[in-house]
């Protein structure tokens, strides 16, 4: 016997502000289904799962919960107004005697339900709707963007949860390896229209390729009806104009199905310019130690990056990943050991708390006021790696409409939020690009143009992510750092590193409580002879790169003044030749450097 739906959508439509978000649209979620909820970044997602919640009303249409039936939704932005702790908001819904059931969630999540709700940040926030969620355990649970905010070992932790239990979720994420694992159908919203599959994410993009491809065919069919019929029309029609009334109004119809075809949404024109060429040697950094009272960050780290690298870092929340970034660029001071930084570093940082936007501003404010975007005498004119550009053209490449030019930040979501920042940090030239969980709230395409973007960046990259597949396919090295100090560097991707240092240490070891484990030693070399003449070479190099990089800064200052090759061109074109070679000349010590070193 058949049983019956959990829940029914049934002809919904809504309108926000005049423009319709769907027009229509019906769903039925059975007992059991694992669905992913996907879509671009403001294409309703968010939206559909608050009328599925029923928290908000649609104009028209019908929602229908089966009886007896509970759902349960992950709020983003919860209110917690009333409550003294995060702990008292979670377990406002259990039970007496169930408040072990709030005890294992938070123990999995790294959730600390005595947390004051005042000095609670949004993260923690979440991660408290979320334990809330779990802990009351509907028969149907509606997540939004479960994993931002969690760390790797607290994704695995809920990923786990969610394979083993047998409530039914509808899930929103960008994180394609989380998807995977746990979706068996897929319900996807494209113009206010859903569709639904019954596959899991893995193949969800081939499927929209061949519907994309389907629906450009038939665009292209009956625009070649359109054509055929409007030449009939034109030529034909006065000769029988009385018994072809029918075929005319036949060609009004094509066209008016024609012109409500609502046109994709394109992909955001993302670019990067790395500028000058940094050094080959970004950055050096010997004996890091760093602690805030009893808690270790690094304790004797050694790193070198160099031009091209691109890094991960991996760890714990709290752990000190975002510190560590920030001593790496100089930002924050180590205790003890030093950072070189290489020459003609041009550095762009995009961090996790989106704090170069300000919200009160309008997007349009928070473009035209950015300093290193102003054009001068142009209030309407952003530069965008070198080139003026008209503020509202380069947000349209953001994928934001003209209406949204002027709106606050605030009124945007987390997705669009991103694409802002994106948009800032791409209209000037870096070389070394500071990347604090950049895949938070994007959509699966924009990710998608980010990773191609990345791969052709000819700087160097320092990304702390927990998006697993995002790091496997961006990072050419991984850095764990474990905690009490303890920081480990490894080849390749998050996978390379969970292979390398087995499964089970990984997990552990991103815990941050993991035994010590010893550390490999490189692949044994014969050892190299270096010599007396050798040994003093080394000696000698730091204090050579030093003059050939004050040399080259000084050509560098030289040459970008405006009027030099018109005023003076012989000297323009000597201290030309002149950077050329010392550039030159410093990437050669450096390797030289880098080679003695490794030799000794």
């Amino acid at each position: 016997m058949a049983r019956a739906p959990l829940l029914q959508l049934s002809d919904i439509s809504l309108t926000f502000g005049g423009n319709p978000v769907f027009d229509g649209l019906s769903l039925v979620i059975q007992p059991g289904d694992r669905v992913a909820l996907v879509g671009r970044n403001g294409s309703g997602k968010s939206t559909l799962m608050k009328v599925m919640a029923g928290l908000v009303e649609p104009d028209r249409g019908i929602r229908v919960v089966s009886p007896g039936v509970s759902v349960g939704y992950m709020e983003q932005d919860p209110d917690l107004s009333g409550y003294a702790t995060l702990g008292d908001f979670a377990s406002a819904a259990l039970g007496e005697g169930e408040g072990y059931k709030l005890a294992v969630v938070a123990e999995g999540l790294k959730f600390n339900p005595d947390m004051p709700v005042a000095t609670a940040s949004g993260g923690e926030r979440r991660r408290a709707a979320l334990a809330k969620l779990l802990a009351e355990a509907p028969e149907l649970m509606l997540l939004d963007e479960p994993t931002n905010h969690l760390d790797i070992q607290a994704i695995e932790w809920l990923e786990a949860e969610l394979l083993t239990t047998r409530t039914a979720f509808v899930l929103i994420s960008h994180d394609r390896a989380f998807l995977r694992a746990l979706t068996r159908a897929t319900l996807w919203i494209d113009r206010g229209e859903i569709r639904r599959r019954e596959s899991g994410f893995e193949g969800f993009e081939d499927w929209r390729e061949t519907v994309w491809a389907e629906e450009d065919d038939a665009r292209h069919k009956l625009d070649r009806k359109i054509k055929a019929e409007a030449k009939w029309a034109v030529e034909g029609i006065s000769a029988r104009r009385k018994r072809n009334q029918g075929r005319v109004r036949a060609l009004a119809d094509l066209r008016s199905e024609r012109s409500s075809q609502i046109r994709r949404q394109g992909t955001a024109a993302l670019d990067l310019d790395s500028g000058i060429v940094s050094g080959k040697k970004v950055i050096d950094a010997v004996g890091l130690v760093k602690a805030f009272g009893d808690k270790q960050i690094v304790k004797g780290l050694d790193l070198r990056v160099l031009r091209g690298d691109r890094v991960a870092f991996v760890g714990p929340n709290g752990v000190g990943k975002t510190t560590l970034l920030k001593m790496l660029t100089g930002e924050v001071q180590p205790d003890q050991g030093r950072v070189k930084l290489g020459t003609n570093l041009e550095i762009a940082v995009f961090d996790q708390t989106r704090a170069q936007l300000a919200p009160e501003a309008s997007l349009w404010d928070n473009l035209t006021g950015d300093p290193m975007m102003r054009v001068s005498g142009a209030s309407d004119q952003v530069m965008v790696r070198g080139v003026p550009k008209h503020v509202v053209a380069y947000l349209k490449d953001f994928l934001f409409d003209e209406r949204q030019a002027r709106a606050p930040v605030k009124s945007l979501s987390g997705g669009e939020k991103a694409r802002l920042l994106l948009a800032k940090i791409m209209a000037r030239p870096s070389n070394l690009l500071i990347l604090d969980e950049p895949t938070n709230d994007l959509d699966v395409e924009t990710l998608d143009l980010l990773q191609d973007i990345l791969a052709d960046y000819d700087g160097t990259v320092l990304l702390v992510s927990h998006d697993r597949d995002f790091i496997d396919r961006i990072a050419t090295a991984t850095v764990a750092l474990e905690g009490q100090g303890r920081a480990m560097a490894f080849p390749g991707g998050w996978s390379d590193y969970a292979a390398q240092r087995g499964v089970a240490e990984a997990e552990a070891a991103v815990r941050g409580n993991a035994k010590p484990v010893p550390r490999r030693d490189d692949p044994v070399r014969p050892a190299a002879s270096v010599s007396f003449t050798e040994r003093k070479r080394l000696e000698d190099l730091p204090g050579v790169i030093e003059r050939l990089e004050t040399e080259v800064a000084k050509l560098v200052e030289l040459l970008s003044t405006p009027d030099l090759f018109t005023r003076e061109p012989m000297k323009f074109q000597k201290a030309t030749q002149a950077l050329t070679d010392r550039q030159a000349a410093l990437q050669a010590a450096e390797a030289e450097w880098l080679d003695l070193a490794d030799r000794v």
